[in-house]
């Protein structure tokens, strides 16, 4: 198996990347990988997706541990996730209190892949806005640029709020998955070319298979897309790509 990711900084943007990426082993037979992004007409975006992505991290780490001492214990793939979302949640709402944080300081989209290895079987869900390819099928999720964060939602049940999460999607026989951003549906033409070919970039960076053997996949990708198409994204991007 093959783990693949990149972030890049958009076109349009100067000071920061608002996007984080993040991929964790829990334990020996689990995967999580997240990306973020933070709103860009927020107070310092790119903490909040920074934050997020940093305690997703230590969750992992946590998880890792106690499947060493609770060999026995068996949830379904959905129930872990949910519990890692669940202490993401509290772990936000802390640090919230503790540093005096603003609301507008912690919005940020996050999309979760959780992968057995074991099983081969996975499930995917996005708080906000991104893109998700399994197996050559891609999926965007959009809300006309208006994603429904998670940290509107900190004062609320986790439960009743979990049970309204329609953005899931499960899959098995994994051969290749990616989670992206909405950066990755950005790209526009910034440079004059000497020829007429034309690239999807979309299709390109997710289910293409040119370079496949590199470490480096998705960075090729980009600066292809860029030198020889002439195209960049304009939003801030993050990509991580998962093949077998």
């Amino acid at each position: 198996m093959n783990i693949y990711s990149v972030l890049q900084i958009g076109d349009y943007h100067i000071n920061h990347c608002e996007d984080f990426l993040i991929t964790k082993k829990i334990g020996s037979n689990k995967i999580l990988c997240a990306v973020m992004d933070g709103c860009s007409t927020a107070m310092e975006s790119q903490f909040a997706s920074a934050l997020f992505g940093k305690i997703l991290r230590k969750i992992s780490i946590e998880k890792g541990y106690k499947e060493l001492y609770e060999t026995s214990k068996v949830d379904s793939l959905e129930d872990e996730l949910k519990a890692v979302l669940k202490e993401l949640f509290k772990e936000i709402i802390v640090l919230k209190n503790h540093l005096m944080l603003d609301e507008k300081e912690l919005l940020t989209t996050v999309i979760l892949l959780l992968y057995d290895m074991k099983t081969d079987k996975g499930i995917i869900l996005s708080i906000g806005d991104g893109l998700i390819s399994i197996n050559g099928k891609i999926t965007e999720f959009e809300r006309d640029n208006k994603p429904d964060y998670l940290a509107y939602h900190l004062k609320e049940d986790f439960e009743e709020w979990y049970a309204n999460q329609t953005q899931k999607i499960f899959f098995s026989q994994m051969k290749d998955v990616s989670i992206a951003t909405d950066g990755i549906s950005s790209f526009t033409t910034v440079k004059k070319i000497n020829h007429n070919e034309k690239m999807d970039p979309v299709n390109y960076l997710l289910t293409d298979t040119e370079n496949i053997d590199s470490e480096e996949l998705l960075s090729l990708k980009l600066k292809k897309l860029e030198h020889y198409y002439g195209m960049k994204p304009t939003d801030d991007l993050a990509i991580i790509r998962i093949t077998k």
